[in-house]
């Protein structure tokens, strides 16, 4: 299989548009490369309703069923995010090394999922298997995973193996996820007349100084779950980061609102509802601000994996790479929550992401080579002994 050729047009199907124009696209492509390894495919249409009002969704389910099996979900996503100041969506490859937006993030581990399910094509599998290729991971998909699960029964009790991760070891934990959009309120009169107005981005910045007091709280908190060492830090840790601000029309005009958006992630020690309330008390505890909340975002912590599966994954990973591991990742998603409270499954992850690979970022790319290990890792983990 030409993994490389595979991975350069799917790069260039840029799915970063939020309209979901290209969705169709892309899972068209996908879909007979899937046939053609040996699974039955499902072209699944989201309704509006199960996406948050958004048409042109649409995802591939692919099946090799085997019912007396311990069942095993592989999860992925095909949208990726916006890309401005190179030229993302035309791939190059150079120096063992794949180019692209969505190169690492995540459309290599597909491609790497391809190669490994090609690998066993025709062989028995030890699981009754599943591949979700899924949109709107980078924004927002709680519900279209919800919709999906009618399609992938039993989910009750699945092992689900997201691709959407980190290389060379076994993701078991994820950051729980609070966003929140505050609206600070003002009175908007010419600034000359400032004395008769209420300035909103002013008064923002008292609230930005009661967020930061709560954040150097936040950020003393440890996980007792370990991270990997090249992410450079020790144990898991939580976050809150003031990542936008919005206010103003004109530099003559006092503005009567300003938009603060709050990022707080949660280790999977702390609980959800706590977080939120910790945080509306530190909006509660300045003084003469009217603000409130324009919307709000969550996304529950969970407890770590620690099933033996992950154990045989981290196992297989250092016959084929030379290290391992089971590591808490500093990043989040819906998934982990769905799959393990609602489905009762045990997710865990492994993708082709490195920190250096620069996801999100300028000049985002994979290495060739950690294609081909987690294909190898892949086709072994579903392999009858």
């Amino acid at each position: 299989m030409d993994y490389v050729g595979i991975l350069k047009d799917i790069i260039s199907i840029d799915t970063s548009d939020a309209s979901g124009r290209n969705y169709e696209k892309v899972v068209g492509y996908l879909r007979p490369l899937f046939e053609k390894v040996g699974f039955e495919t499902q072209k699944i249409h989201i309704p509006e309703e199960h996406a948050e009002g958004m048409p042109g969704r649409v995802n591939l389910l692919c099946h090799r069923r085997g019912l007396e099996k311990p069942r095993l979900i592989f999860y992925s996503h095909v949208d990726v995010v916006p890309a401005e100041g190179w030229d993302a969506f035309n791939p190059k490859v150079e120096n063992g090394k794949i180019y692209g937006r969505g190169a690492a993030d995540m459309k290599g581990a597909v491609a790497a999922l391809l190669l490994g399910l090609e690998a066993v094509k025709g062989n028995p599998l030890r699981y009754d298997t599943s591949v979700m290729i899924t949109t709107d991971e980078e924004t927002n998909q709680a519900s279209q995973i919800r919709y999906l699960a009618q399609f992938l029964q039993p989910v009750s009790g699945a092992y689900v193996f997201s691709l959407d991760s980190s290389f060379g070891y076994v993701g078991i934990a994820n950051l729980g996820v609070l966003q929140v959009d505050i609206k600070v309120k003002g009175k908007s009169v010419h600034s000359g007349l400032s004395h008769l107005g209420e300035n909103a981005v002013e008064k923002a910045n008292l609230v930005m100084e009661a967020l930061l007091g709560l954040k150097s709280k936040v950020t003393r908190r440890r996980s007792t779950i370990d991270v990997h060492p090249r992410v450079g830090l020790g144990k898991m840790e939580p976050r809150l980061n003031i990542n936008k601000i919005e206010g103003g029309l004109e530099t003559n005009i006092i503005p009567d609102q300003c938009l603060i958006s709050v990022d707080r992630r949660l280790i999977p020690e702390e609980n959800l509802e706590e977080a939120e309330r910790e945080l509306m008390d530190t909006l509660s505890s300045v003084k003469g601000v009217e603000w409130e909340i324009a919307r709000i975002h969550r996304i529950p912590t969970v407890p770590p994996c620690q099933d033996p599966v992950v154990d045989e994954l981290a196992e297989i990973i250092k016959e084929v790479t030379g290290q391992s591991g089971k590591f808490g990742e500093m990043i989040s998603g819906d998934l982990p929550s769905i799959a393990t409270s609602e489905w009762g499954g045990r997710e865990f992850a492994l993708g082709v992401i490195r920190e250096e690979c620069n996801i999100h970022g300028k000049n985002e790319f994979v290495y060739q080579k950690d294609i081909e290990d987690l294909a190898q890792i892949i086709s072994r983990f579903l392999s009858v002994a």
